[in-house]
Formats: C-alpha cells, structure tokens, sequence
C-alpha cells in the first residue's frame, strides 16, 4: 500500500506536469522524447520513481531548457530521498520558468531533509499557511516541526503542532510527531524551571507531580509535604496528597493508605472549602464503606457548590438507589445525563431508578442510550474534569445491563 508520503510525490508530479512539446528537428530525437516522455510518466503514475528517473533523465539531456522535466525530475529525485539533487532540479526548473511557483514547497522540503533550516523555513512557512494540497500542506507542517526545534524555536514548534493537531486531528503520525514536541517543551519549561528556582515550591511541586505519575509514590509524598513546609496552607497540596495515598491504596489495599487519604482530604477542606473534588473524594470512600447516609451528605455538600458536578450527581444517584430510594435518584441522573450525554454510568443508574421506580418507558429509553455507548466506547474511556483527576463512578463488576 502507498504511504502518504507517496502519495505527496505523486500530487507534487501531477501537479508540476505539464505537457511537452518536442522540439526536436531529426524524427530518430523526437520518436526518443516520445518514448521517454510516454515511459517517465507512466512510470510517474505508477509509483515507480526509480524507472522514471531514467526516462526523464534522458529527457533533460535532450531538452535541457524544458522546465517541466527539471520540476518532475525534483519530485523524482526527492520520492528516492536524493534530496540535494532535488533542490538542484527545482531551483534549474525555476530559473527557466519562475512561475513554477508550485515547487516552492517541494524545495522547502528537500532543504528541511538536508538540515539546512533556515533556509528551507520561508518556504515550508508558505506551503503550510497558504498551500491548498492537504497532502502538501502535512508535509510542510511536519517538516516545520523538525525545522523550529532545530533553530532551537520551541515556541513556534508548538504552535505548528496545535494547528497540525486542528487540521489532522486523527492522524497518527501527527499525533506521534506533536506528542514528541509537546513533550521535548514540557521538558525544556521544567529544566528552566529548575534551573532558575531549584528549591522553590514550584519546583516543588512539579517533582512531586513527576514522581506521582511514574508511580513513585514515596518520593511524591516527600515533594508534597516539603511545600506544606514552606507553606502549610498551600491550596491543592493536601489534596494531591489525598490522591497518591488513594491511588496506592487501590493497588494494595493497605487499610492505612486509605485513612492517610481521608485525613488529607479533610485537611484540603481546611484549607480550602470550595475544594469540591476533595469533598467528592471523600463522598466516594464513605460510599465504597458502606457508609450510605454520610456519603449521601457529602455528595449534597459538593453538589449544593457546584451543581454541575456531573460525576457527583452520579455518585449520589447510586447511593440513592443503594439506599432503595430510586424516586430521588431520578433527578440527579437526568441532570447528569444532560450534562454528560455520553456518560454510559449515569444513563445505566437512570435505567434502575426508572425500573424501580415503574416508568418502563423511560427505563427503555436510558437503557437504549447506555446500550448505545457502551458498544462503541470500550474500557468507559471519559474525559477528566477540567483536567483534575478524580475517582469515576462505574458500573458494578457483574451488573447485567
């Protein structure tokens, strides 16, 4: 199968060809230009760059002023990563016709695979802002990518890379290639970070963040309890705290974890009252207890804040219906489902209530919708809230939907 690499050369070759008229006086010279021009793009078209390179080689010997040949020729030479004999075809083409303005991009191209940066930048600039090929356009934009951060332009490399992300949102090398350059920033940004402020709460905490997504989880906590050193009521701290002791809780289940857990949760609420996400936490853990009624409180406390908690009003739904309640879970679940259409869990605890609660015709329809999402969403794959991990609700191991 052709890669989209290919299947550039072959747009740049359509779109550089222009038919060529022989100009040649002995019959024997123009049957020769026939022939080559007949076989080049045939073999053009085909995909089979090494054969055209022959005919259209001969071709430049016989029509050395033809800029069409030169221009296919480049593509020809680029498709067989001969990229300075590329540039050296483009920039002949051009000089004998200037308006051959379409190869601009392709030279951009061929310099950017030569390490020649600067030089290539001006035009992969162009081919990605103002070029109409989307093939062209990938090109350019994954090329300024390599460009930018070989100039040591890091800021200009992300900004490319969001754009490239808007325009090709499901294309994995895309994806692989702006991952990369969010990640190389991310990099930089901290290095400068620790450079500049090595012992600051900033870096601080970074390290602690660092740590607790590798799963260090010891070397997370020092970091977070060295900032409440330097600053007991730092907002947040108790609470990145409260999640590391909870995440290593679910991996061992060392009673001890869990309660470390509830005391910083607690303690974030000290310091910062409208920190819902801790109070929810704290809901869930007395809910996972069987501690119905205080969870019950506690769900209402967040949501009485926050009214479009959508996986608070998830939570509280289901403590409704385990305390055979289901009349007051209907609410909170019909307003979770409106907030998160695609939230497979709230529509599966609608269904309950509906069905416990005798309106079959709805129990239909919210078990048609969770029916729907679960079969095209596999794992409950949810975005986070605004960005801040949280447990999610899910649905009992052994439920039958």
């Amino acid at each position: 199968m052709m890669n989209k690499r290919s299947k550039l050369g072959l747009a740049l070759a359509v779109a550089c060809w222009f038919p060529l008229a022989v100009s040649a006086q002995a019959d024997g010279q123009a049957n020769d230009e026939e022939r080559y021009a007949a076989h080049g793009q045939q073999a053009l078209a085909a995909g089979q760059f090494a054969a055209a390179r022959s005919d259209f080689e001969q071709l430049a010997k016989l029509e050395p002023e033809v800029a069409e040949i030169h221009a296919n020729l480049a593509v020809i030479y680029f498709k067989l990563r001969q990229y300075e004999l590329s540039a050296r075809e483009i920039r002949t083409a051009q000089k004998l016709k200037p308006g051959l303005t379409k190869l601009d991009s392709l030279l951009g191209l061929s310099l950017a695979e030569l390490g020649r940066f600067s030089e290539a930048l001006p035009r992969l600039e162009k081919g990605f802002k103002q070029t109409a090929d989307a093939d062209t356009r990938r090109m350019c934009g994954l090329q300024l990518l390599r460009a930018y951060t070989g100039l040591s332009r890091d800021a200009d490399a992300v900004e490319t890379a969001l754009e490239l992300n808007k325009l090709y949102p499901d294309d994995p090398e895309v994806l692989y290639h702006t991952g990369r350059i969010y990640g190389n920033f991310a990099y930089i940004v901290m290095e400068k970070l620790h450079d500049k402020a090595p012992g600051s709460i900033w870096m601080l905490q970074a390290q602690g963040e660092a740590n607790e997504s590798q799963k260090a989880y010891d070397a997370a906590i020092t970091a977070f309890h060295h900032v409440l050193e330097l600053d007991p009521r730092r907002p947040g701290i108790h609470y990145r705290l409260g999640r590391v002791y909870l995440t290593r809780f679910r991996e061992g289940q060392k009673p001890e974890d869990r309660d470390a857990a509830v005391r910083e949760f607690t303690a974030e609420l000290e310091v910062d009252p409208g920190n819902g996400n801790a109070g929810y936490e704290l809901a869930v853990i007395q809910a996972e207890l069987g501690n119905l009624e205080a969870a019950r409180q506690l769900f209402e406390q967040v949501l009485e804040r926050f009214p479009d908690f959508e996986e608070a009003l998830v939570g509280l739904g289901g403590i409704c219906l385990e305390s055979q309640k289901p009349e007051q879970a209907v609410a909170p679940l019909e307003r979770a489902t409106r907030l998160r259409p695609d939230d497979e869990v709230a529509w599966y605890r609608l269904a309950q209530a509906e069905r416990a609660t005798g309106n079959r015709e709805a129990q239909e329809k919210a078990l048609a919708a969770f029916r729907k999402i679960h079969s095209s969403t596999p794992g409950t794959l949810r975005k986070p809230n605004e960005g801040e991990e949280i447990t999610r609700q899910h649905i009992d191991s052994g439920a039958n939907p």
